[in-house]
Formats: structure tokens, sequence, C-alpha cells
């Protein structure tokens, strides 16, 4: 029986980069030892983050006014890192569309002023405010978003525009590189790894030079400055070896089928095909607003509690795992990031059929 994990994160991995790294696991490129056992200072490691540097530059077409670093820590790290660097007492804008970016403001709050232009919590984050109805604040130090909500199910189908003179910065970690977006409108992104682009242990920060130069040096711990990162390659430290081995292996993957444009309408087809069956369903529903449906996250519900219950129970027994909703929520949530195959979206809704039919 095929299995087809769901999970949100840590999440599928490509099989053939599975497979790439199990061949490798214990004797890498016939050196004798595993990926995981080489020194990071040795001549071995330096070329796996040389390549997987270069991979994200050119998936992500990043130019050499950004830098691309390799960050313990995850993206939660992050909602503190970004603030102690580059907000230096002043006011960043923060859109509130989830749990994530309510922690990421939360997090900022500490280092300086933050304010929330726009929150959809009052309708259980069902939507994404307009962009266009943004109270903006003209010389905020920077504007934070997050461009998918992995526990909501929504997504900035477009994303928005930056204020003038205003850095915008997203936390992309549920949704980066399923999809072109242009870089340059940015002025930091950040991803965890545990969905798109390998395992947990390490998190993508690309982020314009220039902004990394604001810190207060005086006031940043070395390990929590941007400019470390910069200064040595991401190599300060003991980085996570094989988590950028991994995420090496996975730019591969993506490069070698089609780079970010192809995988991103494989990536539409996949959640118009679950969201299609969703919308004709007496049964199953979703609560997320048509325009702000998340294509990575797909979020839904059976009729009752139990049900829910059931269906994932079942679900789990036919291959298909791991489709529980977020413990904040309930419900059901189906993944459906890059490595994702079309074939695991048709047997998820080809059991969501079987199921409706015997509790309807």
């Amino acid at each position: 029986m095929a299995v087809y994990n769901f999970a949100a994160g840590p999440a599928m991995l490509p099989k053939d980069v599975m497979k790439k790294a199990q061949a490798e696991f214990v004797d890498y490129k016939g050196c004798g030892s595993g990926i995981m056992e080489l020194s990071h200072r040795g001549k071995l490691f330096q070329p796996v983050i040389d390549r997987a540097e270069a991979n994200v530059r050119e998936l992500l077409n990043i130019s050499d006014d950004y830098a691309v670093l390799f960050v313990q820590g995850g993206a939660s790290l992050q909602f503190s890192m970004l603030a102690m660097n580059l907000l230096n007492g002043g006011t960043a804008d923060y859109a509130d569309t989830g749990v994530w970016s309510a922690k990421a403001a939360k997090e900022a709050q500490m280092f300086g002023n933050v304010n929330l232009i726009s929150s959809s919590k009052a309708t259980k984050y069902d939507h994404i405010p307009s962009p266009a109805d943004w109270k903006r604040t003209a010389d905020a130090a920077y504007l934070h978003i997050t461009s998918n909500n992995t526990v909501a199910g929504s997504q900035y189908i477009t994303l928005p525009k930056p204020t003038a003179g205003v850095p915008m910065i997203a936390d992309m970690s549920s949704d980066i590189m399923s999809r072109v977006f242009d870089i340059n409108d940015f002025g930091m992104i950040y991803a965890g790894a545990q969905k798109n682009l390998g395992p947990s242990g390490v998190a993508l920060v690309v982020i314009r030079k220039d902004l990394a130069a604001r810190t207060d040096n005086a006031k940043v711990p070395t390990m929590l400055r941007y400019s470390t990162y910069i200064d040595n390659g991401s190599m300060f430290n003991t980085p996570p070896t094989f988590a950028v081995y991994m995420l090496a292996l996975v730019t591969d993957w993506l490069k070698e089928n089609g780079g970010v444009a192809a995988i991103e309408k494989i990536n539409n087809a996949k959640a118009a095909y679950l969201y299609d069956f969703l919308d004709n369903s007496a049964f199953f529903k979703t609560p997320v607003a048509k325009a702000d449906r998340s294509r990575m996250n797909v979020v839904f519900r059976t009729p009752s509690e139990e049900l829910d219950a059931a269906f994932v129970a079942e679900a789990r027994a036919n291959g298909l795992t791991d489709l529980k909703g977020h413990r904040l929520v309930g419900g059901c949530r189906a993944s459906i990031y890059n490595a994702m195959p079309m074939e695991g979206v048709k047997a998820l809704v080809e059991f969501m059929k079987k199921f409706e039919q015997a509790n309807k």
C-alpha cells in the first residue's frame, strides 16, 4: 500500500531525495564516513553548503545585493532575531493573519513598537485582510507579513507591494519555493526548512545586505547578528550540516524538475483538484474565504468532531497519514507541499468520496 504523508511539518520529502540521502548516509562520496560525521570545516562539506546557497540563488533569482544564510532555531527564532537586528526601538508594521504572525508580532514588541496594520483574528483567521485597507506607518522600520498561514489554511494569493522606503519582510516557511515571486520586493524573507526545503534543523534567511548593516552590535549577541552569518558564510559555529545537505538535495531536485515556475503549475493543479471536490461536497466544508485559500495547507471539516476523528483514523489505515488539523483549531488539514505528488491528492479525494458516502 502506498503511503502519502500530509503532515504540516516536518513534512513529506521527495522520494528521489530520500533515496539519494540513503545511498550517501553511511559513505559520502567514497570517504568511508557518513555526511553527518564530516567536519563542517572539511573539504567535503564546503561544496555542500556552497551548492545549497547557489541553488537558492538560482531558484529565487537572488542578486548579490542579498545574503543567503542558514540559521538554526527555525522561523520562531527569526521572530525575535529580525526585531533585534532591524527594529532598533522604532515602529514595525505587522499584518496579523494567523497564529504564527501573531507570535512574530508578540516577539517584536520586546524590541520596539508594533503597529498591527490589519487582523482577521476576530473571524478566526478565515481570510486575509486586503492590503488596500492596511493602516501603514509611513516611516516604519519594516513591514512584516506571513505569506501562508499553516494553521488557518490561508495565503496571500497575490503578494502585497511594500510601502515606499519601508522594507517588507516575510515569513515564508510554508510556501517558500512553491511559487514564483520577486525577491526584490522584499528586504528579507525567512523560512523554516521542514515544509518545502528539507528536514527540520535549519532556517533559510535571505536578507538585503544594507539592512544587516543596521544592527547595533553593542546590543545584539554575536550569534544573533545577521552580519555574523554573512561574514562567516553561515559557519561562525557548527551549522546543522545534515539539514543543509538535505536542503542542497531538495533544491537539486527542484532544479531537475523545472524549477519554481514548473512546481507552481503542479501545486496549482493539486490545490484546484482538492478544492473542487470540497466545493462540490455536501459533507466536507472549508472555512477559508475562497479568494484566500492556501495552496499548501488545505483545512476542512466533516459535520462533527466525532466524524473528523473517524476520518483521520480511517484515512491513516488507508495510507493517508497526518490529516488531523492543528491542535488549536481542530478539524482536518491536508498539507500538499512541493513533494506531494498529484497521485497523493487524487488518492485523498477518492478516500474522501468513499467516507462521505459511508457517513452521510
